[in-house]
């Protein structure tokens, strides 16, 4: 992570951004050399995140065991 003071920030915020969008750049911004805040990449949107219902789901069977004749009949 670089670290930048307020002033760099500010002249430099565009090819900061740039660098954050492009590489995947994560900067942190001081004053008087004390950390102020994180500049790091947006997390884009994911399809694949969990559904909030099927976590709560609990499966009590081993599933890799084969079925039987009786387990098809229920």
């Amino acid at each position: 992570m670089k670290t930048l003071n307020i002033h760099e920030a500010k002249t430099k915020l565009s090819s900061v951004l740039a660098e954050i969008e492009k590489k995947g750049k994560k900067f942190l911004i001081c004053r008087n050399g004390k950390p102020i805040a994180d500049l790091i990449p947006h997390k884009k949107n994911s399809r694949l995140k969990p559904d909030p219902f099927l976590s709560q789901v609990k499966i009590n069977c081993d599933l890799t065991k084969p079925l039987t004749e009786e387990d098809w009949d229920t």
